[in-house]
């Protein structure tokens, strides 16, 4: 089975922070299969950082998981040895950052090809903010902020595992809303926007939404015939057809 946890935010831990995505992060392990997984923290988005690393083995090993990152900016793996760490997980969890240095970088080091193999192979793939727009065709993210805390967001190629868009934090922040619909004007198709502790869980050709807090949705994005939509997409225990959620 193919899997995907794509999560629209929230904080696992980080000095200072609650932990706010444990439901969603049960459902993750879940999806293993086992009780003690072994999850890979992909930290390319945040540059590497070592602290993020450290919450993320406090969290989930808390939750039975053994973990192990793989760091792509600080050291320079061969092929050999990034299929190896990515082979040998039940779970890969991205972090959040930057996401278009973060494809850019993928895409360099093949790290995009190998993850497209680990989903064909049945390993969850997961992750928030950055680490949930990247399993999709596009996602909308901030990166240029980094370099101009006034840009727009901007439209990233993700590795197009879903044919959609991809908006995280969208209750979160303030720009997120009026950018995604400037934003789906120039782009066909729709656009799946998630709130912080929400996610949309994708197995196979079927998927539901999850949310560790009630008031977190997912929405359904999209123009039709001039008109804008913004459509809640429901909660429910069953999965519903993939294909439905994706067309106008």
């Amino acid at each position: 089975m193919k899997k995907i946890m794509a999560i629209g935010g929230g904080e696992i831990g980080r000095p200072g922070f609650p932990v706010e995505t444990t439901r969603i992060d049960k459902e993750i392990i879940k999806l293993t299969g086992k009780k003690n997984p072994r999850l890979l923290f992909i930290p390319t988005a945040s540059a590497d950082s070592e602290s993020y690393y450290e919450t993320v083995k406090k969290h989930f090993g808390k939750l039975g998981c053994k973990t192990d990152v793989l760091y792509l900016i600080n050291k320079n793996l061969s092929k050999k040895e990034i299929e190896k760490k990515v082979f040998g997980s039940d779970i890969i969890y991205v972090g959040g950052g930057n996401t278009l240095k973060m494809m850019n970088i993928w895409r360099k080091t093949g790290v995009d090809k190998i993850l497209k193999r680990a989903y064909e192979k049945g390993t969850v793939l997961s992750g928030l903010s950055a680490g949930s727009i990247c399993w999709f065709k596009y996602g909308s993210s901030d990166s240029r902020k980094s370099v101009n805390s006034k840009a727009d967001l901007i439209k990233v190629s993700g590795l197009g595992l879903i044919n959609a868009l991809y908006c995280p934090h969208y209750d979160f922040e303030k720009d997120r809303k009026p950018d995604l619909k400037k934003m789906m004007r120039k782009t066909p198709g729709i656009a799946v926007a998630i709130d912080n502790c929400c996610t949309i869980e994708i197995i196979d050709d079927k998927y539901r939404i999850i949310s560790s807090k009630s008031s977190a949705n997912a929405y359904k994005i999209y123009w039709k015939t001039n008109k804008y939509h913004e459509e809640v997409i429901k909660k429910e225990k069953e999965f519903k057809l993939l294909k439905d959620l994706l067309i106008i």
